[in-house]
């Protein structure tokens, strides 16, 4: 038997006993009062119950045996209990993923403004919105599914069968079942598809194996099972068979005759009994909740539609008043309407919807090239917004590994002797290597400075029991003498031990020096380590055999101690992370000693702690101001971990949340943006937005800030459209008033807002001033209603200039002249709304300190040329405009430059006074 091994196991349970009451969890943290929290709790006490029963009253129960059940019995139980399958998230069919993609406020108004553009015999105004939604809507279908094709290619089973001992049944003709040589009925050890497992099934496990259903071990040897993926703790638990071990006070998951599916076996064997199968195990319950339809709109879709909502309102307000003012002064009702209907579509920023989502696409893209995988667009501008990352420990700032973290003297001082021993217990035990000795074997260079092989041979072997929980090997030094070396439990090896080594020379284990040790191992406890002790004494080389008796008189040499050691790219993330104006908080299922030291290696600042039992028994007023102050949360059951994520939503924060257990499951659904790693279970892969294809936590940064860059550039569209709008309605509107014609036809203002939507196009691949990406971004109609209101009527300033420059320099002040009215508005209109996105693209100077991307400049220049050129060229008589005379161009010019400039200097007093973002 693998003595550390069963050492390492009866540690790990002297530590699980103390800390039953905190890993409550899945199951018994589920609401109470809904069907789901019913399940709960009866299937909580049922385990319960089962794990505190003798072996042959489960059996019963299960109406099994220990030779398990036979083909026909198992056929019989399946076809009543079903399939043993979990319920994971249904992919969503492309009818329904194609009306999300089209589901928007804007994209059902231009589909309204199109319908009665076409039945208005308005073609070509059909043609030009029909296609803004038909492009914005497929774009984003054929992003997302083919994100969710390559999330669904990482759903990866480490096993998909299972080994079943299934009870020969009698073949036809025959009384009974064939008997072996011995008498015994015959048994067949099978594979099958672990869908195929029903209650009262006996299965064999061995180290690598997911636990395939929840079962009660009914045998085991040295196993050892990680439940980190269903509890948060870093450490396996070891296993055993015995139902008298239980407490009275412990939940399922503390059940050390109890292992439950969705865990697996990290060393040893073992064979169970399976208990529950499917949807009525603990990860089937959980999957369940993890995977229902939430119909809670993000922090992007909440944004966004208050912004489409803005502008449409505006929309409604000014677009009567615009048709009944050409109405009553005009007296072409016909004409109003259509003009109406085109200052309609032109107040609509029927690119929104294009813009919008070939930006997230983009960023999709970029991150893809990173190994991020995007399953939802939204979730690109949320990681942008996030301003509070909550993450799960093991395995996320962890690397889900035992390593050994410290070798120290008896006085806590660093050791390499106390190493060198250690290594040589490890070594020369046999049986299959624990973790703890994998991570004691993997400083190689012991082996090399020892020189095993020249210098060392073993003798014999002490091995583990429950009681003493320590084992020893001895070894021959160089042949002249032997060294027996224990390590094992602190207090069991303390009890052995009559001295202790201090610095070269050895002193006598006192009741002062006793209190000393023990405060030594406390602080090490107190780090968040798992601590091992080390003793040795020398014997005679002619000594040959060994037994418990020798295990007396030993000096303690020091201790080895252990943790899940965090990633290398954790500290720089995090730092990177608070240097972007986010502030991270820690969700854990395991314990505070652990986290808290986890949290010093990687240099996360801990203000305040909060427990798992706390939370359960704060009401949601007192858990809204405890999330806000404190930074680490720990002992959590899922439950917890998801009314947290809740409750920093509910403060009105963009909440990120990164994990890969089952545990984490609830809280990714919840939170703005889910992150999960390409190694998470399949049920935290389905609730999480992103999934991470590397270990390397850096490319949170790099996601932060394409998320930022992306929000940047669609403000600049919004910021843009909502400004010249309302400033081409305010002209619009003096037009209307004092003019005997329309200030431009409604082919022209459509073309004109078709050729403007165009320039817009490359505003994805705009670059993004560094200083607009430090902090988080997030929607605020507010800020986009002041700005369409501070800079919509400075174009309205210089297109009442251009009126007077056409009506009174150029004499357009007549129904015969309106042609040449129209044109020059046209141009000048056109130039102005491309010429902006340049203006208030940045904070700075345009041109000089902040250029536009060559995309931009380059269909900029590109629209202005073609608004130039359709007055002047062949084409003017269709468009119904004429060419301009020469003089024109040269008060064009100051125009522009004067909007330009005095954009500028607005711009500067408006930074001043509300600030940019």
């Amino acid at each position: 038997m693998n003595l550390f091994s069963q050492l390492f196991g009866r540690f790990l349970a002297a530590r699980h006993t103390s800390h039953l009451f905190r890993r409550r969890v899945i199951l018994e943290s589920l609401p109470k009062g809904g069907r789901s929290g019913q399940v709960s709790d009866q299937l909580t006490q049922q385990l319960i119950a089962q794990a505190r029963i003798d072996l042959p009253g489960v059996l019963s129960q299960l109406g099994t045996s220990k030779q398990g059940l036979s083909d026909a019995e198992a056929d019989a139980i399946r076809e009543r209990v079903g399939p043993n399958e979990v319920e994971h998230e249904k992919p969503m069919s492309w009818p329904h993923h194609l009306w999300l993609s089209y589901n928007n406020p804007f994209n059902l108004l231009l589909t309204v403004l199109a319908i009665v553009s076409y039945v208005t015999h308005d073609d070509k105004g059909a043609i030009v919105i029909g296609s803004m939604v038909t492009l914005s809507t497929l774009l984003r279908l054929v992003q997302e599914r083919r994100s969710n094709r390559a999330a669904l290619e990482l759903k990866e089973l480490v096993s998909n069968t299972a080994t079943v001992i299934r009870r020969m049944e009698a073949a036809a003709g025959e009384t009974r079942p064939p008997e072996n040589v011995l008498g015994i009925q015959a048994l067949g050890q099978i594979e099958l598809p672990i869908k195929q497992l029903v209650p009262g099934d006996i299965v064999q496990l061995s180290a690598g194996d997911m636990i395939p259903a929840d079962c009660r071990i009914m045998t085991a040897k040295d196993l050892f099972v990680s439940q980190s993926a269903m509890t948060g703790e870093s450490l396996p638990v070891e296993k055993f068979p015995d139902a008298q071990a239980q407490t009275q006070a412990a939940g399922a998951l503390e059940m050390v005759n109890l292992v439950f599916m969705g865990t697996n076996v990290v060393s040893g064997s073992a064979t169970a009994v399976v208990l529950a199968t499917g949807n009525h195990t603990y990860f089937g319950t959980l999957a369940t909740r993890a995977t229902a339809t939430t119909t809670e709109p993000n922090a992007f879709q909440v944004g966004v539609n208050k912004v489409s909502w803005l502008l449409i309102r505006f929309a409604f307000v000014m677009v009567p008043i615009v048709f009944f003012i050409n109405g009553f002064t005009k007296g072409d009702w016909p004409e109003a309407f259509l003009f109406a209907l085109s200052v309609a579509v032109g107040l609509t920023p029927e690119m929104l919807p294009m813009i919008v989502t070939s930006t997230l696409a983009k960023g999709a893209v970029i991150l893809s090239r990173k190994k991020v995988i995007v399953k939802r667009l939204d979730a690109i501008q949320n990681f942008g917004a996030m301003d509070v990352l909550c993450t799960d420990k093991t395995g996320t700032l962890t690397q889900d590994k035992i390593a050994l973290a410290r070798h120290t003297d008896v006085f806590g001082q660093e050791s390499d002797e106390v190493l060198g021993f250690a290594y040589l217990n490890s070594y020369y035990q046999t049986g299959l290597k624990n973790l703890l000795d994998r991570a004691v074997l993997e400083h190689v260079e012991v082996q090399t400075e020892l020189q095993l092989a020249e210098n060392y041979t073993k003798i014999d072997e002490i091995p583990f029991d429950f009681e003493r929980r320590r084992m020893s090997v001895v070894v021959a030094e160089r042949a002249h003498h032997h060294e027996l070396i224990c390590k094992g439990a602190v207090e069991e090896i303390l009890a052995a031990c009559t001295q202790v080594r201090d610095g070269d020379k050895t002193v006598p284990l006192d009741a002062a020096m006793l209190e000393r040790v023990q405060q030594v191992t406390r602080a090490l406890n107190e780090d968040g380590l798992r601590v091992v002790a080390v003793a040795m004494k020398e014997t005679a080389s002619s000594q040959s055999a060994y037994s418990v008796a020798d295990e007396a008189a030993l000096t303690l040499i020091g201790y080895i101690a252990f943790l899940d050691p965090p990633k290398e790219s954790t500290a720089p993330a995090l730092r990177a992370l608070a240097a972007n104006g986010v502030t991270v908080k820690v969700l854990t299922g395991d314990n505070e000693l652990v986290t808290a030291e986890v949290c010093r290696q990687v240099g996360l600042k801990v203000e305040g702690l909060v427990l798992g039992p706390q939370i359960d028994g704060m009401d949601d007023k007192a858990l809204a101001l405890a999330v806000e102050q404190h930074t680490i949360f720990a002992k959590l059951s899922p439950l917890n971990k998801e009314r947290i994520v809740r409750s920093l939503r509910a403060n009105g924060h963009i909440v990120g949340f990164m994990g890969d257990g089952i545990n984490d499951a609830p809280a990714l659904r919840a939170a703005d943006i889910g992150i999960s790693v390409d190694t998470a279970v399949d049920i935290a892969k389905e609730a999480a937005d992103i999934i991470l294809l590397e270990r390397s936590l850096m490319v949170l940064e790099e996601g932060v800030i394409e998320g930022r860059k992306t929000f940047s550039n669609m403000l600049k569209y919004i910021r843009m459209t909502a400004s010249s709008n309302f400033g081409n309605v305010f002209s619009v509107l003096i037009a209307s008033v004092f003019l005997p014609f329309l200030p431009m036809l409604p082919l022209q203002l459509l073309v004109q807002n078709l050729l403007y939507d165009v320039s817009q196009i490359a505003i994805p691949f705009d670059n993004v001033d560094a200083e607009l990406v430090r902090q988080p971004l997030r929607w605020n109609p507010d800020d986009i209603r002041r700005f369409m209101i501070f800079f919509g009527p400075l174009s309205s300033i210089f297109d009442i200039t251009t009126f007077a420059v056409m009506w009174y320099v150029f004499k357009a002040n007549s129904l015969e002249h309106q042609t040449l009215f129209q044109s020059g508005w046209f141009v000048v209109g056109l130039l102005t709304q491309t010429l902006i996105v340049h203006m208030i693209r940045t904070p700075k100077i345009p041109f000089i300190e902040s250029r536009a991307a060559w995309p931009l400049l380059g269909m900029t220049l590109l629209i202005m040329a073609i608004g130039i050129f359709l007055p002047m060229g062949p084409l003017a008589s269709y468009f119904k405009l004429e060419a301009l005379p020469l003089a024109y161009f040269g008060w064009l010019a100051g125009i522009l430059l004067s909007y330009a400039v005095l954009t500028t200097l607005m711009k500067r007093y408006y930074i001043r006074r509300f600030g940019w973002q």
